[in-house]
């Protein structure tokens, strides 16, 4: 069902026109999420906090508080302190005020600390835990929302691009690889070098200048500057970005936070057989039952990984004599001595994927977490590890999802009768209805007409045939078989030439196409927020947020 939605713009209010589109019917998602957004009950032994819909998340509230154990103070004095080095203004510092109250829970999102924000998804789970957080305050109960920074990911290959959309309407990539920047460090501690600036000057000669374009640029340059640490500079422009909802950000790089997670490191590394053996167990369950493990668990998995005193990061494996060893490294551990390491040193330690959000959710009050599809297959593995630390399941919720149709595309769709599904295929599935439907429906139908005469002439020398010889029937059937894959070869042919010949036509799609399923992916996975600001300023993300509708479990198409 459509809906509209009146969203302010410089120029008076415009109507963002929305629908919704189930995830069953968008390629590549797997069955697990599936099932999750559509009956997340029915995997209670697999989630045991799942609620049918994000208004029952209340009912965790006092669980949540109950089991707090970390330092409010200490943990709210660390997220001021970077927050306002961020830039914050007063609505995030009223949060980290409010979080400071004991009975306070955070709506907690996060990602990779990606090159200008990285893909649009970025946004789109931050504003999902700011829409929710306001609602639970709107319905009496003290909440905030906050950003975790995965800063301590070191695959630095997936946060170094991103995609926009240049002057010519086409998909084009920019990338920035500072010094060092693939030498294992935690992305939060690569520094950005004078290289960001031809970075920056790259990426605004592909954009077509707006009225916005000055702005934008004044924005990412004052944030990611030389001499910055990566993930300071994404927290900067999250913060210039949405700093006006109250989002706190969060990098769990800080010493400090070290140290108040150590209980958990400690618990985590004396446990470790034990996790290893619980996590190798869900995931022959998820396998038996038809669904995947995101996370490959071997015999030697440790859950921490080891920092070196000069910031590298290394994956800690079990040996076969039982100690615990880095393969870049000779130092070998015993279990006892990364648990006193842990305790002397916590900051020499970083989780792994599967830890990574018991971490979080024992230093922050979690009520939920708003993930992404993949993270969602994460937590039903990671669901082991809380139980096995004593620590109360989180929720997971699927963050709200996008795509964002500009006028011009829009009309596209709306003359040749599509819809997003329609481009799930690409343009070989959809050049056969352009050119059958629109372009020349006289030699199309021709084409049906000429099969279908065909196949009656074949049927009925077939029958004749059979009469004589049924051998002879035999052949004739393989050879209609070649007749008819001649003629649908020479149609496909007929097609591609047809539209290629419309060279009108066949840019509108290609620049559609290009916008809305960028390298053949959805949109929110690809292309970087810029080409959005680039065209409609800060209002766009006004108009995700108000785009947003929790009750809604599908992907959202918003129209201009």
């Amino acid at each position: 069902m459509k809906h509209e939605i009146v969203c302010p713009c410089p120029t008076g209010n415009v109507i963002l026109g929305t629908e919704s589109v189930p995830f069953s019917e968008i390629p590549h998602q797997s069955r697990l999420f599936i099932q999750y957004q559509a009956d997340p009950l029915s995997l209670r032994d697999l989630y045991p906090n799942a609620i049918a819909s994000h208004t029952d998340i209340s009912c965790r509230i006092d669980d949540v508080l109950a089991n707090y154990e970390a330092d409010r103070q200490a943990l709210c004095d660390v997220l001021e302190e970077a927050n306002r080095a961020a830039g914050a203004g007063d609505a995030t510092l009223r949060n980290i005020a409010l979080l400071r109250e004991d009975d306070c829970v955070a709506v907690v999102s996060g990602q990779q600390a990606g090159l200008f924000t990285g893909p649009l998804y970025t946004i789109y789970k931050a504003l999902s835990a700011v829409k929710h957080a306001e609602c639970l305050r709107g319905r009496g109960f003290n909440a905030v929302p906050v950003f975790w920074i995965a800063t301590e990911d070191h695959d630095f290959l997936e946060v170094s691009n991103g995609f926009v959309i240049n002057k010519s309407g086409e998909v084009t990539e920019f990338r920035n690889e500072p010094k060092r920047c693939y030498d294992n460090l935690p992305v939060g501690y690569v520094k950005l070098d004078d290289s960001i600036t031809e970075t920056i000057d790259e990426l605004f000669r592909r954009l077509p200048h707006t009225e916005f374009t000055d702005e934008i640029r004044t924005q990412i340059e004052e944030t990611w500057a030389s001499g910055a640490d990566y993930g300071d500079a994404f927290a900067r422009l999250m913060t210039r970005l949405m700093g006006k909802y109250g989002l706190i950000m969060l990098c769990p790089l800080d010493e400090r936070l070290k140290r108040l997670a150590q209980p958990v490191y400690i618990d985590a590394i004396e446990k470790s057989d034990e996790i290893v053996a619980r996590l190798r167990a869900r995931s022959e369950q998820l396998v038996g039952r038809g669904f995947h493990a995101q996370v490959l668990i071997e015999e030697d998995y440790f859950p921490l990984f080891w920092q070196e005193k000069n910031r590298r990061r290394h994956a800690l494996k079990k040996t076969k004599d039982g100690a615990f060893k880095a393969k870049d490294l000779e130092r070998e551990f015993t279990r006892d001595e990364l648990a006193a390491i842990a305790r002397s040193e916590p900051h020499r330690f970083s989780p792994s994927v599967v830890l990574r959000s018991v971490v979080q959710d024992y230093l922050l009050p979690t009520v939920c977490y708003y993930g992404g599809a993949a993270e969602i297959a994460y937590f039903a593995q990671s669901g082991e590890v809380y139980k096995l630390l004593n620590r109360p399941v989180t929720t997971i919720l699927h963050r709200q999802s996008f795509t964002f149709v500009d006028s011009k595309h829009g009309k596209t769709m709306s003359r040749y009768g599509l819809d997003l599904t329609d481009l799930f295929g690409g343009t070989e599935e959809l050049v056969p209805r352009i050119v059958g439907n629109h372009l020349n429906a006289e030699t199309a139908g021709l084409f049906a007409s000429v099969e279908e005469k065909i196949n009656i002439e074949l049927n009925r020398l077939d029958q004749n045939l059979v009469t004589v010889d049924p051998t002879l029937a035999d052949g004739l059937a393989n050879r209609r078989k070649k007749i008819l894959y001649h003629i649908g070869n020479l149609r496909r042919k007929f097609y591609r030439a047809q539209y290629q010949k419309d060279e009108a036509i066949r840019r509108r799609f290609e620049t559609a196409f290009a916008s809305l399923m960028p390298n053949g992916h959805l949109q929110e996975r690809t292309l970087n927020v810029t080409t959005f600001l680039n065209h409609y300023g800060s209002y766009f993300i006004d108009w995700i947020y108000q785009g947003i509708d929790l009750d809604d479990k599908g992907h959202r198409v918003l129209s201009l």
